[in-house]
């Protein structure tokens, strides 16, 4: 069991330096990529701490926990680009 909390341990530092890269970054993409990555850290240390406690649903959670920080890392990267999230990313045909 001790190696599962040095485990968390060591997810919440690196949790932490990912945050110093989102404050710091010096583009905003930098700033997504560290936002990103600290949801997939917390993806694994919401899975380690089930483990910790016993509880297995706890997987579950980090699942779902992992969709939602993915769509949302698109959602994001999509307004960036293009400036709203609505219509397609193709191009409309061209009717001539």
């Amino acid at each position: 069991m001790m190696i599962y909390a040095i485990t968390a341990i060591a997810i919440l530092i690196s949790i932490a330096l990912a945050l110093t890269r989102a404050i710091m970054g010096p583009t905003s993409y930098d700033r997504i990529l560290s936002a990103n990555a600290i949801g997939t850290k917390t993806v694994l240390l919401i899975g380690v701490m089930g483990f910790l406690a016993g509880r297995p649903d706890f997987l579950d959670l980090a699942l779902v926990y992992a969709l939602v920080n993915f769509i949302g890392t698109l959602a994001v990267l999509k307004y960036f680009k293009f400036g709203t999230l609505r219509g397609t990313l193709s191009k409309p045909a061209d009717n001539s």
